[in-house]
């Protein structure tokens, strides 16, 4: 299998799971003065005695929507409102957010530009631009506003949020990440994060022209993918471990037989033949609660081709380790750390959790024996994620794991407008898996893996 053009061009076949409402624009998000607050309180009580919300929670959103703007321009023009037309939309728009969607954040989950959502109680709102946080004109009534939508937010997962659990994951119906955390944890109100992701998934295109990756890199990972090699992505908090993790399981084939594991779902995979299952925290007696443990474990019983973990994060590090020894190879995974060598150790540390009392050269021989490749991800200054290595596992010297260094970024500063100025460069070592993938079919041309080449 010849890789060369075979990754551009592709056609995005993830359908969109999230449509706007065609009058609800990604501008920037309304601010209204303190009359408009007025006068939005007063409508929005009003409709709240004379709408049946019922009836309403049985119409299609943009049905009920259209419900509710009539009925709030009836009610402003019936009282009079001194309000100008385009406020009056506003408003109404505003209104049906707060009775059908999550209130003044609505406008901030249709705007394109905008990744994560950061409320640090009613009036601190933070949000992230390409790449950069950068502060927010969004504003909560109160404590109790900004409690009722997280509580709207996590009842519709059916997960629950109260001073018993005062912690909470779920996601957005768009599957974006939602964490809160409120009182007596928060001290200082309610805090909200949610992390968005985009309507489309990223291509391989995309990433290359972000400048995260080169597109000769690209197509030594879909090798590495299609050939089934086992793949621990690493990177701190926010560096786009999540979107490599769907960039790569974009080459997985389509004949095969994927079951993704996570504590929230977040992976949106192409494939047709796709099973996603779900951790469940426990419920208010402290019963029902299913880890990624026994999900794995169950995993295994399921007849999968591949298995991908959203994350690793304890116990079920053991699991995974033995399903890639034991015939599911080509699996996927992630985890929380600062460098490759720093990947494996954190992988160690997990497998101890497990409870089972492994000698450290056993456990570092498994982990060896596993995972074929390491790949380095990193948030740089300028808001760029970059893939900054790409080490292949070698085996064990002693009771060291060897690894060899294929591809890394190497910086070489900073431009007057703060842009991380570097190139990606071959290390000159050919990895051991070149020849495993040629035998399966999959030719890589060495020149790719020439030293100090830019790639």
């Amino acid at each position: 299998m010849n890789l060369a053009g075979s990754l551009f061009g592709r056609e995005k076949t993830q359908p969109q799971t999230v449509v706007a409402p065609a009058d609800k624009a990604a501008a920037e998000p309304w601010v209204p003065s303190h009359q408009e607050q007025e006068w939005l309180q007063i409508i929005h009580q009003g409709l709240l005695k004379q709408l049946d919300l019922a009836r309403l929670g049985d119409m299609d959103e943009v049905a009920a929507r259209q419900e509710i703007r009539e009925q709030a321009q009836r009610m402003m023009n019936e009282q009079s409102a001194p309000l100008s037309a385009p406020v009056r939309q506003q408003l109404a728009r505003r209104i049906e957010d707060e009775i059908l969607g999550l209130g003044p954040l609505e406008p901030l989950l249709v705007a394109a530009d905008v990744s994560d959502i950061l409320v640090n109680g009613p009036d601190s709102v933070y949000v992230e631009r390409n790449g950069r946080l950068e502060p927010s004109e969004i504003r909560f009534r109160d404590e109790a506003h900004l409690m009722m939508i997280i509580d709207r937010i996590v009842t519709r997962v059916g997960r629950r949020i109260d001073e018993a659990s005062p912690m909470v994951d779920a996601r957005l119906a768009d599957g974006s990440r939602v964490n809160a955390i409120i009182p007596p944890l928060a001290l200082d109100g309610a805090m909200l994060s949610i992390r968005r992701f985009a309507v489309d998934n990223m291509t391989v295109a995309d990433y290359v022209r972000m400048g995260s990756m080169t597109e000769n890199i690209a197509r030594v990972l879909e090798g590495i993918v299609r050939g089934r090699l086992n793949v621990l992505i690493s990177g701190g908090t926010g560096t786009g471990k999540t979107t490599l993790l769907n960039l790569l399981s974009s080459f997985i084939p389509v004949t095969e037989r994927i079951l993704t594991i996570e504590d929230s779902a977040e992976l949106r995979l192409q494939q047709p033949h796709v099973g996603r299952l779900e951790t469940r925290p426990s419920n208010i007696e402290g019963r029902g609660e299913i880890t990624q443990r026994d999900l794995v474990r169950n995993a295994l019983r399921m007849r999968p081709d591949r298995i991908i973990v959203g994350e690793v994060r304890g116990s079920e590090a053991l699991d995974m380790l033995q399903a890639m020894n034991t015939g599911h190879d080509g699996s996927l995974t992630t985890v929380h750390a600062n460098s490759a060598r720093d990947a494996l150790s954190r992988i160690e540390n997990m497998v101890a959790m497990a409870g089972v009392d492994l000698p450290t050269r056993t456990v570092r021989s498994q982990i060896a024996s596993a995972i074929d490749v390491v790949m380095q991800l990193e948030r740089m200054e300028d808001g760029k994620r970059r893939l900054v290595s790409v080490q292949e596992i070698q085996g064990m010297e002693g009771d060291i794991i060897t690894m060899a260094e294929i591809f890394r970024f190497e910086r070489h500063g900073i431009d007057d407008e703060n842009h991380v100025l570097g190139q990606f460069l071959a290390s000159g070592v050919v990895p051991n898996f070149h020849d495993h993938l040629r035998r399966r079919g999959i030719e890589l041309d060495l020149a790719l893996f020439e030293p100090s080449r830019e790639l």
